[in-house]
């Protein structure tokens, strides 16, 4: 699978979590139910292509799940898999937001 968290690195898991748009990101997502969210649904201010690369750059490092309903492109924060990889990692972003 790509993104699997089994094969990413620890330095591609902390360039995703860096941005501070693709923290809030992983958040708002860890705040709703899985499939849940769209891509359109975040208030970010960053235009559709970098957003679509921000959702990119969390999938590659295995923190985001996408699947397409009719239009939309809806998102699962593949949390379990991440904190199975990397222990705690998430719950500091998480906490840093507060």
């Amino acid at each position: 699978m790509a993104g699997s968290t089994e094969i990413v690195p620890l330095e591609t898991a902390l360039l995703a979590l860096a941005d501070p748009v693709r923290q809030t990101l992983v958040r708002e997502l860890a705040g709703a139910g899985d499939w849940e969210r769209s891509c359109g649904s975040f208030d970010v201010p960053v235009t559709k292509a970098t957003l679509s690369r921000h959702f990119a750059v969390l999938r590659e490092a295995g923190l985001l799940e996408q699947r397409d309903a009719g239009p939309k492109r809806l998102n699962r924060l593949r949390r379990a898999e991440f904190d199975e990889r990397f222990p705690g990692l998430l719950d500091l972003v998480l906490r840093q937001g507060i």
